[in-house]
C-alpha cells in the first residue's frame, strides 16, 4: 500500500532509461561485429570490457527504482504494543460449572486461569468484571486496580440457568465507559449455550453495532456431569453456540477441556489483546536501500578515478 501511489508513475522514466541503455548496448555490439572481421576481432580490440561493466547501470537502476518507490510513501502493517485497552472478563457461574471433567472441578480452575490473566494484563489496561448465570451483572466496572477484580472473582458465587445473551450486554455495558480512543474486547468463559435471557442473536447485534468483538472460551468436556440431590445432570460443553458468538462480533473462539488447555489459552489471548497493527510508513527502508545501491553503482568510477 502507498499513501501517493501516483508517483509510481516514474518508473515508467527509469524503466525508459534502463531500456535506452539495453538498446545502447545491442547498438554497440552490432557496431563493433561490423566494424572488423570476425577473425581479427580479437587481436583489434584486445581489452574488451567484460560483463562486469553493467554492473554499474544495473545497480544505478536499482537504486533509482528503490527511490521512487520511497518516493511513493510505501505503507506497511507493523505489530506495535497497545498502550490502552479496556478488557472486560465475563465468567459462567451457572451450577454446570461444578462438574468434575475439569480437575480438580470446572470452577476452582476457571478462577485461578482468570485470576492469573488478569494479574498479568499489560500497565495501562483496565478491566471490568460480569458474572452470569441466570442472569447478568457487572461485579467490577472498569478500573485499573487488578487486585480489586481478583478479590471479586474469588468471592462469585453458582446459581441456575445461563444467560448468555445477558453476559454480552451487560459486558457492553461495563465497556461503554471507556472514552472513544480506547479499544475494548470482551472475554468471555462459558461452558454451554444460552438457557434464559436475551436471546443470542439480539446481543450478538448489539456488540456488532458497538464494534466491541466477543472472543470466547468454550470450557470443559462432552462427559461434563453434576450431581444434585442424588440427581444426575449431564452438562457438556457447547462448542458451537460460543464458536458462532465469537465469529459473528469479531472475536476469536478458543476451547479448553483441561486446566492447563485453560490458563494457554488466557495466554494467547493476552498476548493477542497486548499488540495491534498499525500502517506505518517505511519510505526510510527503501530509501536507505537506494543510497546503498547508488554508492555500489558510483564506487566503480571513484575507484578509477583514485587509480587515475
Amino acid at each position: 500500500m502507498f499513501a501517493h501511489p501516483e508517483r509510481l508513475l516514474a518508473l515508467v522514466a527509469v524503466a525508459a532509461l534502463a531500456a535506452a541503455y539495453l538498446v545502447l548496448q545491442l547498438r554497440r555490439r552490432h557496431l563493433a561485429a561490423t566494424w572488423a572481421d570476425a577473425s581479427m576481432l580479437a587481436s583489434s580490440t584486445p581489452h574488451r570490457p567484460g560483463p562486469l561493466r553493467h554492473v554499474a547501470a544495473v545497480l544505478l537502476v536499482a537504486a533509482l527504482t528503490a527511490m521512487t518507490t520511497a518516493f511513493a510513501g510505501p505503507q506497511a502493517e507493523v505489530e506495535v504494543a497497545r498502550e490502552r485497552a479496556l478488557v472486560v472478563v465475563a465468567v459462567d457461574t451457572s451450577a454446570s460449572m461444578l462438574a468434575e471433567d475439569v480437575a480438580p472441578d470446572r470452577w476452582t480452575a476457571a478462577k485461578q486461569a482468570a485470576t492469573a490473566f488478569v494479574q498479568d494484563l499489560p500497565e495501562g489496561f483496565d478491566v471490568a468484571l460480569v458474572a452470569f448465570a441466570g442472569t447478568a451483572a457487572v461485579v467490577v466496572p472498569a478500573t485499573d486496580d487488578g487486585s480489586e477484580v481478583t478479590r471479586a472473582i474469588e468471592r462469585l458465587q453458582l446459581s441456575g440457568g445461563t444467560a448468555l445473551g445477558d453476559a454480552v450486554l451487560a459486558s457492553l455495558a461495563a465497556a461503554s465507559v471507556r472514552p472513544a480512543e480506547v479499544p475494548a474486547a470482551v472475554v468471555l468463559l462459558a461452558d454451554g449455550g444460552s438457557t434464559v435471557g436475551t436471546p443470542l442473536e439480539q446481543a450478538v447485534a448489539a456488540a456488532t453495532e458497538a464494534e466491541v468483538p466477543v472472543t470466547t472460551i468454550a470450557y470443559g468436556t462432552p462427559d461434563g456431569v453434576v450431581v444434585q440431590d442424588g440427581r444426575r445432570f449431564e452438562v457438556p460443553v457447547d462448542e458451537p453456540v460460543l464458536a458462532g458468538l465469537a465469529e459473528d462480533t469479531g472475536g476469536q473462539a478458543y476451547t479448553a477441556a483441561t486446566s492447563d488447555q485453560l490458563s494457554e489459552v488466557y495466554d494467547s489471548i493476552r498476548g493477542r489483546l497486548s499488540t495491534t497493527t498499525e500502517e506505518q510508513d517505511v519510505s526510510a527502508r527503501f530509501a536507505g536501500l537506494g543510497l546503498l545501491l547508488l554508492a555500489g553503482a558510483a564506487a566503480p568510477a571513484l575507484l578509477r578515478t583514485r587509480l587515475a
